[in-house]
Protein backbone atom coordinates (compact mmCIF):
# COMPACT_ATOMS: atom_id res chain seq x y z
CA UNK A 1 0.00 0.00 0.00
CA UNK A 2 1.31 3.43 -0.99
CA UNK A 3 1.26 5.86 1.93
CA UNK A 4 1.05 8.80 -0.46
CA UNK A 5 -2.28 7.51 -1.80
CA UNK A 6 -3.72 7.02 1.66
CA UNK A 7 -6.33 9.46 3.02
CA UNK A 8 -5.97 9.72 6.80
CA UNK A 9 -8.86 10.10 9.22
CA UNK A 10 -6.51 10.83 12.15
CA UNK A 11 -7.90 8.07 14.30
CA UNK A 12 -6.89 4.55 15.35
CA UNK A 13 -8.89 1.73 16.90
CA UNK A 14 -6.04 0.52 19.10
CA UNK A 15 -6.14 1.55 22.74
CA UNK A 16 -2.55 0.68 23.66
CA UNK A 17 0.89 0.74 22.04
CA UNK A 18 2.99 -2.10 23.37
CA UNK A 19 4.32 -3.31 20.00
CA UNK A 20 3.88 -2.44 16.32
CA UNK A 21 2.63 -5.94 15.50
CA UNK A 22 -0.74 -4.94 16.99
CA UNK A 23 -1.18 -2.16 14.42
CA UNK A 24 -2.42 -2.53 10.85
CA UNK A 25 -0.70 -0.80 7.95
CA UNK A 26 -3.53 1.72 7.84
CA UNK A 27 -3.14 2.52 11.53
CA UNK A 28 0.60 3.02 11.10
CA UNK A 29 -0.16 5.42 8.26
CA UNK A 30 -2.57 7.30 10.54
CA UNK A 31 0.22 7.75 13.09
CA UNK A 32 2.71 8.83 10.42
CA UNK A 33 0.33 11.41 8.97
CA UNK A 34 -0.38 12.67 12.48
CA UNK A 35 3.38 12.96 13.05
CA UNK A 36 3.66 15.08 9.91
CA UNK A 37 0.87 17.33 11.17
CA UNK A 38 2.51 17.69 14.57
CA UNK A 39 5.83 18.62 13.00
CA UNK A 40 4.18 21.17 10.72
CA UNK A 41 2.43 22.78 13.68
CA UNK A 42 5.67 22.78 15.67
CA UNK A 43 7.53 24.45 12.81
CA UNK A 44 4.78 27.06 12.42
CA UNK A 45 4.66 27.66 16.20
CA UNK A 46 0.99 26.77 16.26
CA UNK A 47 -0.80 25.96 19.50
CA UNK A 48 -1.23 22.20 19.96
CA UNK A 49 -2.44 22.21 23.58
CA UNK A 50 -4.94 19.40 22.98
CA UNK A 51 -4.09 17.63 26.24
CA UNK A 52 -4.72 20.59 28.52
CA UNK A 53 -5.69 19.29 31.94
CA UNK A 54 -4.41 15.76 31.20
CA UNK A 55 -1.67 14.12 33.27
CA UNK A 56 0.54 11.42 31.77
CA UNK A 57 2.25 8.98 34.12
CA UNK A 58 5.81 7.83 33.36
CA UNK A 59 6.77 4.46 34.86
CA UNK A 60 10.47 3.91 34.09
CA UNK A 61 12.47 0.90 35.22
CA UNK A 62 15.77 2.14 33.77
CA UNK A 63 17.52 5.38 32.95
CA UNK A 64 16.88 7.47 29.85
CA UNK A 65 17.99 10.79 28.39
CA UNK A 66 16.53 11.49 24.94
CA UNK A 67 13.35 9.45 25.39
CA UNK A 68 12.48 11.02 28.74
CA UNK A 69 13.31 14.48 27.40
CA UNK A 70 11.17 13.99 24.29
CA UNK A 71 8.29 12.64 26.36
CA UNK A 72 8.29 15.38 28.98
CA UNK A 73 8.75 18.17 26.43
CA UNK A 74 6.15 16.68 24.07
CA UNK A 75 3.57 16.31 26.83
CA UNK A 76 4.17 19.92 27.87
CA UNK A 77 3.84 21.13 24.27
CA UNK A 78 0.47 19.37 24.08
CA UNK A 79 -0.63 21.25 27.15
CA UNK A 80 -0.48 18.27 29.48
CA UNK A 81 1.58 17.43 32.53
CA UNK A 82 3.75 14.43 33.37
CA UNK A 83 4.35 12.71 36.68
CA UNK A 84 7.06 10.18 37.44
CA UNK A 85 5.91 7.04 39.22
CA UNK A 86 8.37 4.95 41.22
CA UNK A 87 8.81 1.43 39.87
CA UNK A 88 10.10 -1.27 42.16
CA UNK A 89 10.53 -4.90 41.21
CA UNK A 90 10.55 -5.60 44.94
CA UNK A 91 7.04 -4.15 45.16
CA UNK A 92 5.90 -6.33 42.26
CA UNK A 93 7.41 -9.46 43.80
CA UNK A 94 5.83 -8.52 47.14
CA UNK A 95 2.37 -8.65 45.57
CA UNK A 96 1.68 -5.18 44.14
CA UNK A 97 -1.26 -5.84 41.83
CA UNK A 98 -1.04 -4.46 38.30
CA UNK A 99 -4.80 -4.10 37.99
CA UNK A 100 -4.90 -2.10 41.21
CA UNK A 101 -2.10 0.19 40.03
CA UNK A 102 -3.66 1.17 36.69
CA UNK A 103 -7.18 1.49 38.06
CA UNK A 104 -6.07 3.71 40.92
CA UNK A 105 -3.97 6.08 38.79
CA UNK A 106 -6.79 6.39 36.25
CA UNK A 107 -9.01 7.60 39.11
CA UNK A 108 -6.39 10.24 39.84
CA UNK A 109 -7.08 11.73 36.41
CA UNK A 110 -4.10 10.15 34.64
CA UNK A 111 -4.80 9.91 30.90
CA UNK A 112 -2.11 7.40 29.88
CA UNK A 113 0.70 5.30 31.31
CA UNK A 114 4.05 5.33 29.49
CA UNK A 115 6.54 2.67 30.52
CA UNK A 116 10.21 1.96 29.99
CA UNK A 117 12.13 -1.18 30.85
CA UNK A 118 9.03 -3.20 31.76
CA UNK A 119 9.19 -6.80 30.48
CA UNK A 120 6.84 -7.47 27.56
CA UNK A 121 4.74 -10.08 29.36
CA UNK A 122 4.26 -7.79 32.35
CA UNK A 123 3.49 -4.90 30.01
CA UNK A 124 0.83 -6.93 28.22
CA UNK A 125 -0.68 -7.66 31.62
CA UNK A 126 -0.83 -3.92 32.29
CA UNK A 127 -2.59 -3.32 28.97
CA UNK A 128 -5.05 -6.17 29.45
CA UNK A 129 -6.56 -4.65 32.59
CA UNK A 130 -5.86 -0.94 32.12
CA UNK A 131 -8.74 1.50 31.56
CA UNK A 132 -6.23 4.02 30.15
CA UNK A 133 -3.74 3.68 27.26
CA UNK A 134 -0.51 1.86 28.06
CA UNK A 135 2.43 2.90 25.87
CA UNK A 136 5.75 1.08 25.67
CA UNK A 137 8.58 3.53 25.12
CA UNK A 138 11.27 0.84 25.37
CA UNK A 139 11.80 -2.63 26.73
CA UNK A 140 14.14 -5.51 25.95
CA UNK A 141 11.92 -6.75 23.09
CA UNK A 142 10.52 -3.67 21.36
CA UNK A 143 10.93 0.08 20.90
CA UNK A 144 7.74 0.99 18.99
CA UNK A 145 7.95 4.77 19.44
CA UNK A 146 11.46 4.82 17.97
CA UNK A 147 10.31 2.78 14.98
CA UNK A 148 7.43 5.17 14.36
CA UNK A 149 9.72 8.18 14.31
CA UNK A 150 12.18 6.30 12.09
CA UNK A 151 9.47 5.42 9.56
CA UNK A 152 8.35 9.01 9.50
CA UNK A 153 11.94 10.19 8.99
CA UNK A 154 12.38 7.81 6.06
CA UNK A 155 9.09 8.96 4.51
CA UNK A 156 10.07 12.60 5.01
CA UNK A 157 13.44 12.09 3.31
CA UNK A 158 12.56 9.59 0.59
CA UNK A 159 9.02 10.92 -0.08
CA UNK A 160 7.73 7.35 -0.01
CA UNK A 161 7.94 4.10 1.94
CA UNK A 162 6.76 1.42 -0.46
CA UNK A 163 9.74 -0.08 -2.29
CA UNK A 164 12.37 1.75 -0.23
CA UNK A 165 15.22 -0.58 0.74
CA UNK A 166 16.29 -0.57 4.38
CA UNK A 167 19.55 -2.26 5.39
CA UNK A 168 19.87 -2.92 9.10
CA UNK A 169 23.46 -3.78 10.03
CA UNK A 170 25.01 -4.80 13.34
CA UNK A 171 23.53 -6.18 16.52
CA UNK A 172 19.96 -7.51 16.37
CA UNK A 173 18.53 -5.28 19.08
CA UNK A 174 15.01 -4.39 20.23
CA UNK A 175 15.22 -1.38 17.91
CA UNK A 176 15.77 -3.76 14.99
CA UNK A 177 12.79 -5.93 15.98
CA UNK A 178 10.37 -2.98 15.95
CA UNK A 179 11.86 -1.40 12.85
CA UNK A 180 11.59 -4.61 10.82
CA UNK A 181 7.92 -5.01 11.70
CA UNK A 182 7.05 -1.42 10.85
CA UNK A 183 9.08 -1.43 7.63
CA UNK A 184 7.53 -4.54 6.11
CA UNK A 185 4.03 -3.41 7.10
CA UNK A 186 4.68 -0.20 5.18
CA UNK A 187 5.85 -2.07 2.07
CA UNK A 188 9.58 -1.53 2.45
CA UNK A 189 12.26 -3.95 1.30
CA UNK A 190 14.33 -5.09 4.28
CA UNK A 191 17.77 -6.67 4.53
CA UNK A 192 19.36 -7.53 7.88
CA UNK A 193 23.05 -8.30 8.40
CA UNK A 194 24.10 -9.51 11.84
CA UNK A 195 26.68 -11.96 13.16
CA UNK A 196 25.15 -15.32 13.99
CA UNK A 197 25.54 -14.74 17.71
CA UNK A 198 23.67 -11.41 17.61
CA UNK A 199 20.69 -12.01 15.34
CA UNK A 200 17.26 -10.49 15.81
CA UNK A 201 15.15 -12.91 17.87
CA UNK A 202 13.72 -15.61 15.61
CA UNK A 203 10.14 -15.10 16.81
CA UNK A 204 10.29 -11.41 15.95
CA UNK A 205 11.64 -12.06 12.46
CA UNK A 206 9.09 -14.79 11.77
CA UNK A 207 6.23 -12.57 12.84
CA UNK A 208 7.45 -9.70 10.65
CA UNK A 209 7.83 -12.07 7.70
CA UNK A 210 4.06 -12.60 7.76
CA UNK A 211 3.77 -9.12 6.25
CA UNK A 212 6.69 -9.02 3.83
CA UNK A 213 9.98 -10.62 2.85
CA UNK A 214 13.13 -10.01 4.87
CA UNK A 215 16.61 -10.92 3.66
CA UNK A 216 18.74 -12.31 6.48
CA UNK A 217 22.50 -12.51 5.98
CA UNK A 218 25.79 -12.30 7.83
CA UNK A 219 27.32 -10.18 5.05
CA UNK A 220 26.94 -6.41 5.67
CA UNK A 221 28.03 -5.50 2.13
CA UNK A 222 25.38 -7.79 0.64
CA UNK A 223 22.69 -6.28 2.87
CA UNK A 224 23.75 -2.71 2.11
CA UNK A 225 23.91 -3.15 -1.66
CA UNK A 226 21.66 -0.52 -3.31
CA UNK A 227 20.05 0.30 0.05
CA UNK A 228 18.22 3.60 0.35
CA UNK A 229 18.61 3.60 4.13
CA UNK A 230 21.50 2.16 6.14
CA UNK A 231 20.68 1.76 9.82
CA UNK A 232 22.58 0.58 12.87
CA UNK A 233 22.09 0.68 16.63
CA UNK A 234 24.26 0.93 19.72
CA UNK A 235 25.94 -2.31 20.74
CA UNK A 236 26.14 -1.54 24.44
CA UNK A 237 23.97 1.17 25.94
CA UNK A 238 24.10 0.14 29.61
CA UNK A 239 27.00 -2.31 29.47
CA UNK A 240 30.44 -2.72 27.97
CA UNK A 241 31.21 -5.11 25.12
CA UNK A 242 33.27 -8.14 25.97
CA UNK A 243 36.33 -8.85 23.85
CA UNK A 244 34.46 -11.72 22.19
CA UNK A 245 31.47 -9.50 21.38
CA UNK A 246 33.70 -6.74 20.03
CA UNK A 247 35.47 -9.18 17.74
CA UNK A 248 32.21 -10.63 16.38
CA UNK A 249 30.67 -7.21 15.73
CA UNK A 250 33.75 -5.41 14.35
CA UNK A 251 33.03 -6.31 10.67
CA UNK A 252 29.57 -4.74 11.01
CA UNK A 253 30.76 -1.24 11.84
CA UNK A 254 29.09 1.03 9.29
CA UNK A 255 31.93 2.78 7.47
CA UNK A 256 32.53 4.37 4.08
CA UNK A 257 33.12 0.94 2.51
CA UNK A 258 29.60 -0.15 3.47
CA UNK A 259 28.02 3.17 2.52
CA UNK A 260 29.75 3.01 -0.88
CA UNK A 261 27.72 -0.02 -1.96
CA UNK A 262 24.43 1.57 -0.92
CA UNK A 263 22.45 3.76 -3.30
CA UNK A 264 24.09 7.06 -4.16
CA UNK A 265 21.32 8.93 -2.35
CA UNK A 266 21.37 6.63 0.69
CA UNK A 267 20.87 8.07 4.15
CA UNK A 268 22.41 6.85 7.40
CA UNK A 269 20.31 6.44 10.54
CA UNK A 270 21.07 5.66 14.19
CA UNK A 271 18.68 6.07 17.15
CA UNK A 272 21.44 7.35 19.47
CA UNK A 273 23.35 7.20 21.73
CA UNK A 274 26.12 6.25 19.32
CA UNK A 275 29.67 5.14 20.02
CA UNK A 276 31.73 6.58 17.19
CA UNK A 277 34.33 4.09 16.06
CA UNK A 278 32.39 1.12 17.47
CA UNK A 279 29.15 0.50 15.55
CA UNK A 280 29.65 3.42 13.16
CA UNK A 281 32.66 5.30 11.82
CA UNK A 282 32.83 9.01 12.73
CA UNK A 283 33.00 10.01 9.06
CA UNK A 284 29.64 8.30 8.46
CA UNK A 285 27.61 9.48 11.44
CA UNK A 286 29.04 12.99 11.12
CA UNK A 287 29.00 12.96 7.32
CA UNK A 288 26.62 14.42 4.78
CA UNK A 289 24.53 11.24 4.46
CA UNK A 290 23.73 11.12 8.17
CA UNK A 291 20.31 12.33 9.33
CA UNK A 292 20.58 11.24 12.97
CA UNK A 293 19.62 14.65 14.37
CA UNK A 294 16.52 14.88 12.17
CA UNK A 295 15.73 11.36 13.33
CA UNK A 296 16.04 12.38 16.99
CA UNK A 297 13.91 15.49 16.49
CA UNK A 298 11.18 13.45 14.86
CA UNK A 299 10.85 11.30 17.97
CA UNK A 300 9.29 14.34 19.65
CA UNK A 301 6.68 14.72 16.89
CA UNK A 302 5.93 10.97 16.76
CA UNK A 303 5.37 10.89 20.52
CA UNK A 304 2.97 13.82 20.31
CA UNK A 305 1.09 12.16 17.44
CA UNK A 306 0.77 8.91 19.37
CA UNK A 307 -0.54 10.66 22.47
CA UNK A 308 -2.97 12.73 20.44
CA UNK A 309 -4.50 9.67 18.76
CA UNK A 310 -4.55 7.30 21.75
CA UNK A 311 -5.86 9.61 24.45
CA UNK A 312 -9.56 10.14 23.86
Amino acid sequence: MDINRYSPSYSVTQKHMTKLADYSTEELFELLYATRQMKAKFTAHENTAILRGVTIALLFNDSSLRTRSALEIGIRQLGGESVNLPYSENDMRAGENIKDVVNVISRYGVGALITRGIAQDELESFAEVSPIPVINSTNSDFVPMQALSDLYTIWENKKKLEGVKLAYIGKGTNVAASLLMGAVKCGMEVAVATPESFTVKTEHVERAEQYGSITITDDPLFAAKNADVVYTDSYHYHSQLSEEEATALAPYKVNNRIMAVAAGTAIFMHPLPARRGIEVAPEVIDGKQSIVYEQSENKLHAIKALLALLIK
